[in-house]
């Protein structure tokens, strides 16, 4: 495997000699990462369970800045799904909001420093208006940022986005002489998607240790490599992000095929 001469600044030391193991030419473009763990981490410090919301944050911060530095071209991070409005206390939803809010106020200058373009897929239009305001004030602040783009999944369904998708496809054939003109494919799907004008994730991390892709990115997620770790989210650092990249590059991408191999003759 080659060897990385120069190493990007910013790395601590167990980074570094991580991301030495590492071919750059190969890194994942399209890193998605299911944000899992925050109330077990709480319930083993005998903590409540927003107090594993709130030190996941660090845990973003650090991602985010690691997979900056090293160059991955996306990041797309699993923050709120459309199921959380049901299955979470009223209070506690209240209070990833807020915390949704001050996150995006309190790290937008990090952002820019990184270089990176945050952007959202979701039914947003369901959120807190104060929220959609947060969260357009960030996109805005972001925008011309060249570098990572940094993707939060909120009130976000795989399901949802697949029937939004074809809602949209359907709207459009209504507008251009009817649904007998509706040609349906899989590249005209993937333009409908939320996630237009990303690849597909190579790679998809899921924290503590579940092994579920929890109705994230279904569609997208069709080849991408799954990489489990029993870490909690709130301890999850950029160093856990390269080690990650490392089983990713240990791994054979066959998409369904098979390397040409020698047959013997009969």
């Amino acid at each position: 495997m080659a060897l990385q001469a120069t190493v990007p600044a910013g790395l601590d030391r167990k980074e570094t000699e991580v991301y030495r193991q590492l071919d750059p030419a190969r890194l994942p473009q399209h890193i998605a990462i299911i944000m899992d763990g925050n109330g077990r981490w709480a319930k083993r410090r005998h903590m409540p369970r927003v107090a594993g919301h709130r030190a996941g944050v660090a845990a973003v911060r650090s991602t985010v800045e690691t997979a900056a530095r090293i160059g991955i071209h996306a990041l797309t991070l699993y923050a709120f799904s459309e199921e959380n409005w049901k299955k979470r206390p009223k209070s506690e939803v209240e209070f990833l909001m807020r915390l949704l809010s001050r996150y995006l106020k309190a790290e937008v200058p990090t952002l820019s420093r990184n270089n990176v373009r945050l952007e959202y897929i979701g039914r947003q239009q369901q959120l807190p208006a104060d929220v959609q305001e947060r969260m357009a004030w960030a996109r805005e602040s972001t925008a011309r940022n060249s570098g990572t783009i940094l993707t939060l999944a909120l009130n976000y369904s795989a399901r949802s986005e697949i029937v939004d998708a074809f809602r949209a496809m359907l709207a459009a054939a209504a507008q251009n002489g009817g649904i007998d003109h509706l040609h349906i494919d899989e590249e005209r799907v993937a333009e409908h998607l939320y996630t237009r004008g990303l690849p597909d994730p190579d790679l998809v991390v899921r924290t503590s240790g579940e092994m579920r892709l929890s109705n994230f990115l279904l569609w997208q997620l069709a080849y991408a490599e799954i990489y489990v770790t029993p870490t909690l989210w709130p301890d999850f650092r950029g160093l856990h992000l390269l080690e990650g990249i490392r089983e990713y590059q240990k791994r054979e991408r066959r998409y369904g095929g098979l390397q040409e191999i020698d047959v013997p003759q009969l």
